[in-house]
């Protein structure tokens, strides 16, 4: 058993889908589990009871749009009083499916805020104290898309793509950090194919459409353009590759992109 006790965890879009997964695989583990997204307080109260219930000692809500970097730096510090982060997760993501020509600045700006640059100021203001402590994880939830590419996801596709390459380049700075005694400092990126999220929602029911509104005939439609296996993976799947790059005997696992895609991108 992987056992994460006395250790905090951070994880940003953490209310639902692939992020409360993760912060329910870590609480499992006994780590205090730190959650963050856009939530109502009844929807943020859910969630950190959902994190307890799996074994959370503590787990608390923490507000903060990861689109305002000065809010960004209020929560990272807010987070840090309650617990230095020893896990930090970067989850919180967003995505607009568009053309090239028929997409905005604001749409830009939107995505490359939420997918990268916001990591990249959670782990700037994280990973020194980690150093410090000689312990610490990154896991960067990225895509199968910051290692191939679709059409009609330009902004998504540059903001995983830059994700894989700011946490390799991480990984590297940090790689001497530590001991395998105390766990070392590590920077890994998860790459999930087709999951069953909110995020590919709007996809499934364009697709769902061509069948007269069947989603199952939808989803399989989907996958057959890209992922071999014809299934989906599950948000807990996710949460459980999560909690292994967090144990131990992973120390010399740093600067990867895992996916987790059914063969997409062995093709």
């Amino acid at each position: 058993m992987i056992d994460l006790t006395g250790k905090t965890a951070f994880v940003t879009g953490s209310v639902q889908g692939i992020g409360l997964a993760v912060a329910k695989a870590l609480a499992g583990a006994g780590a205090r589990v730190a959650l963050h997204g856009l939530a109502s307080p009844e929807q943020a109260a859910a969630a950190v009871a959902e994190v307890q219930a799996a074994g959370a000692p503590e787990a608390r809500f923490f507000e903060g749009d990861v689109r305002d970097v000065s809010a960004i730096e209020s929560m990272m510090s807010a987070v840090n009083d309650w617990g230095p982060i020893d896990i930090l997760v970067n989850n919180a993501g967003m995505q607009k499916t568009a053309s090239l020509e028929e997409l905005d600045a604001a749409t830009w700006d939107a995505i490359i805020a939420v997918n990268l640059s916001a990591a990249f100021h959670t782990m700037r203001l994280a990973m020194p104290g980690m150093g410090q402590r000689g312990f610490g994880r990154v896991i960067n939830i990225a895509s199968v898309h910051g290692l191939v590419a679709s059409v009609n996801k330009v902004p998504y596709v540059a903001s995983k793509f830059g994700l894989v390459g700011m946490s390799k380049v991480a990984a590297l700075e940090y790689a001497a950090v530590g001991s395998r005694d105390t766990g070392g400092v590590t920077v890994n990126c998860i790459g999930p194919g087709w999951t069953e999220t909110v995020l590919i929602q709007p996809q499934i029911e364009e697709r769902a459409a061509k069948y007269g509104g069947d989603r199952d005939k939808g989803v399989a439609d989907l996958l057959a353009e890209k992922q071999p296996s014809h299934r989906t993976s599950m948000p807990e799947e996710i949460g459980a590759l999560a909690l292994w790059l967090c144990s131990p005997v992973a120390h010399n696992v740093t600067g990867t992109t895992i996916p987790v895609d059914g063969g997409w991108t062995a093709q």
